[in-house]
């Protein structure tokens, strides 16, 4: 087969590079290693910043986004048992929306069939190969037959774990990374959120975070040990801590039920230098990690996407290399503030083992500042609606 754009993977990355790229012209395939039933079956985070809101306007994907997603002009932090609001839209007159990681995904897929553009799920022992020649290479498996793709240029958006980013040498790339000594036990009930808007909580037992998919559907989130399994926490023992950390006032709202799913994720940061090698683009978390508590996964892979996606545009129809050459490097200085901002709120919010007496008392010094102060909230607000591409 023969295509411009080989892209490897078909999470939000790949399917919004896709849907940009053909609506201009350029022909792409996509591949995926898993099922798209088990694609559509991961649940991730769903707050979206209004960069990303308007790239999926522009890859025609966004009717039902706006039909069903929740606009929220801010948060709340609670800490010390009172909670204290973040106005976003008072202080940068932007808003994001909350609407499932998984719904995105769900109509970039129907969006690409509308458009017959290729794509090949149950892709097996994906290859780069050529990366470095002016005609790479991309060879899989799929139906018990052998492929291969030669393209002018290969995305790499299959994650951590995928292959593209192995597929750098190792003397090339530079890696960064802080493992964090917690996770997220994260739950999802079928029962009215807490609020209207997201709470976070910063607890002596630990974090907490009330979040939602709908108006009918609640996110619930508790820190736990990073080597604690969900079998270990039956539903009731999950709400009782939670009633436990959460203010008085929310814990009266709280609606319990039986969970419809249930899983712990690990918090790490890590970012990959370069994030292109020949003509090899890494996008999303194939390059970069955030802990999620700043919710910027899927917003800085929507912002890489839209350097790459501008850059391949103006390749093809300008026959300029230039948005290509620059992609690393304006990807990079994007990420790093996304990965510097949910640092800082996954330090500011959670409860470390490893935490003195003193690290306490500058956890609650920098909350308290910033309850006070304006510029603080300013700078929360700015970052946390998504900072410009």
């Amino acid at each position: 087969m023969k295509t411009q754009v080989a892209i490897i993977g078909s999470g939000p990355s790949g399917l919004l590079l896709g849907q940009l790229l053909g609506k201009a012209g350029i022909d792409t395939i996509i591949l995926e290693q898993k099922t798209k039933d088990y694609v559509l079956s991961r649940i991730r985070a769903g707050v979206i910043e209004q960069g990303a809101v308007a790239l999926i306007d522009e890859a025609g994907a966004g009717a039902r986004l706006h039909r069903e997603g929740l606009v929220h002009d801010g948060i709340e932090i609670a800490f010390n048992g009172l909670r204290h609001r973040v106005d976003f839209k008072g202080l940068t007159g932007r808003t994001v929306t909350v609407y499932g990681q998984t719904e995105v995904t769900r109509d970039l897929i129907d969006a690409r069939a509308s458009i017959g553009a290729p794509a090949y799920y149950e892709a097996l022992d994906v290859s780069v190969h050529d990366i470095e020649s002016a005609r790479p290479k991309v060879r899989f498996r799929g139906q018990g037959h052998a492929h291969e793709i030669e393209c002018d240029y290969v995305a790499g958006c299959d994650g951590f774990h995928g292959v593209c980013r192995r597929s750098i040498p190792e003397a090339r790339l530079r890696t960064y990374e802080r493992v964090y000594p917690f996770g997220w036990l994260g739950i999802l009930v079928d029962k009215p959120p807490v609020s209207h808007e997201l709470i976070y909580v910063n607890h002596e037992r630990g974090f907490a975070l009330c979040s939602m998919r709908s108006a009918t559907r609640s996110r619930y989130y508790l820190q736990c040990h990073v080597d604690e399994h969900v079998e270990e926490w039956p539903d009731d023992k999950f709400w009782e801590e939670l009633n436990r950390r959460l203010d008085s006032e929310a814990a009266r709202a709280l609606q319990i039920g039986p969970s419809i799913e249930k899983s712990i994720a690990p918090l790490r940061s890590f970012v990959a230098e370069p994030m292109r090698y020949g003509n090899l683009f890494l996008a999303g978390d194939a390059a970069h990690i955030v802990p999620p508590t700043g919710a910027k996964g899927l917003n800085l892979a929507a912002s890489d996407v839209a350097y790459l996606s501008s850059a391949l545009i103006e390749r093809y129809r300008g026959n300029s290399n230039t948005g290509l050459n620059s992609y690393a490097e304006r990807a990079l200085a994007r990420v790093w503030k996304a990965e510097r901002f949910s640092w800082w709120m996954t330090q500011m919010l959670h409860r470390f083992p490893e935490a003195s007496g003193f690290d306490q008392k500058i956890q609650a010094a920098e909350l308290d500042y910033l309850f006070a102060s304006k510029a603080a909230q300013t700078a929360l607000a700015e970052n946390y609606v998504g900072l410009p591409y």
